[in-house]
């Protein structure tokens, strides 16, 4: 029996170490798809010798999937001289790869598929505003995006800020964007069983002192993330033992590095992490902290109240949306001494925050849930082909 082909595209090699919530995401649409789909994935791949823009079989997860890799890179953790997505959009320009489906998680490589047959999917996974006010040159971007966003049969977005602004800048898509939850992985990160016995281990493993309390951020060491705000609300903590735990890897890594130097705080860089180093670090934390100047709904965040892990974050995307008084705490305002005061409500009072109140938070965002019913709605659509043009959208939450 024929099956539809999905066919996703985004610069990265899914069984390489990675840092993003862009990457989890796709990783859960490969890892959940069901077998009424062929899977193909375009990214990229480490190995110099390997034949480009040649697809092979690959095992993803227990899950046979297409593999097309269209350029080497060695670690997109880094910003390179020539931005990766300008590069992966390069390579693209060079072939056609239409499909029944195509899921697009960056705007500017959809410059390719212009005239691509096919139904196709724009993910958004930011604050379209406050990322628009980081652009060197946000004129030419909005005329790029005025150029390309018509080729959409569906606008999905994890940020409604951003789905609110792509209704009011293009009236005539408004009925093809739709809100998406964004999800994390359930059937990976969840609660251990003795959290302290996962600390002590962890203490035990870093040369720290059995009862440490870890504060654990992750993602990418950039600007966006403002790690160094981070570091300066660790210095102004109460909390006798708390050490910081940074897993992630960027551009501002030397900073971050020489701040927590300067300012002689208790803290450990561990770079970027694989999945199972991310769940003993959720399992064992005792907060996790997020100082972004702006975010979509972060999938660390996800992740970590899947482990039963309360939050901290500055006031930006839809984590605060998310959390009740049980399972977090949202910072009114992106000062040092605001930050820091949050974490030692959480170390100091940790009854207040129970892990049931965390994974509450969390179970609406469960991955094979969200996953399936994308999978579902599209199964659907392609087995009405023939019939005419029917609603695309609906909320995936």
């Amino acid at each position: 029996m024929q099956k539809p082909v999905l066919t996703i595209f985004y610069q990265f090699n899914p069984w390489r170490s990675s840092i993003g919530g862009i990457q989890t995401i796709i990783r859960s649409f490969l890892k959940y798809a069901p077998d009424s789909f062929e899977v193909r994935f375009v990214g990229t791949s480490d190995d110099p010798d390997e034949i480009p823009f040649t697809w092979r079989e690959m095992d993803y997860a227990g899950r046979a999937i297409q593999f097309m890799p269209i350029l080497t890179l060695q670690d997109d953790n880094h910003r390179k001289r020539i931005p990766i997505t300008a590069r992966y959009t390069s390579a693209l320009l060079r072939t056609c790869l239409e499909s029944d489906f195509m899921h697009f998680h960056r705007l500017e490589p959809t410059i390719a598929s212009k005239r691509w047959r096919g139904e196709k999917t724009l993910f958004v996974h930011n604050d379209l505003k406050q990322l628009a006010s980081q652009l060197k040159a946000p004129a030419l971007y909005l005329a790029l995006e005025r150029y390309l966003i018509h080729q959409f049969d569906q606008i999905l977005s994890c940020h409604t800020g951003s789905l609110e602004l792509y209704r009011e800048l293009y009236p005539s898509l408004s009925d093809r964007v739709a809100y998406i939850n964004n999800s994390f992985d359930d059937g990976v990160f969840q609660p251990a069983g003795d959290r302290r016995t996962h600390r002590q281990l962890l203490a035990q493993k870093l040369n720290l002192p059995e009862e440490t309390q870890f504060i654990l951020f992750a993602g990418r060491l950039q600007p966006q993330k403002d790690p160094l705000l981070l570091v300066q609300s660790i210095a102004a903590l109460s909390h006798p033992n708390a050490h910081l735990l940074i897993a992630g890897d960027g551009e501002l890594a030397p900073e971050v590095r020489a701040e927590i130097a300067r300012l002689g705080i208790r803290g450990t860089m561990l770079g970027a992490q694989t999945q199972a180093e991310m769940l003993t670090l959720y399992q064992a934390a005792n907060v996790f902290v997020l100082s972004s100047q702006f975010e979509g709904l972060p999938v660390a965040v996800l992740e970590a109240l899947g482990c039963g892990t309360p939050i901290v974050t500055t006031d930006c995307g839809d984590t605060p949306k998310l959390l009740s008084l049980s399972s977090g705490i949202v910072c009114p305002d992106r000062s040092p001494k605001t930050i820091s005061h949050a974490l030692d409500r959480v170390l100091f009072n940790s009854d207040d925050y129970p892990v049931e109140a965390c994974l509450r938070a969390a179970q609406p965002y469960a991955a094979r849930a969200i996953v399936s019913q994308v999978y579902q709605e599209m199964l659907s659509r392609w087995k009405t082909r023939s019939h005419p043009r029917v609603p695309l959208l609906r909320s995936y939450t």
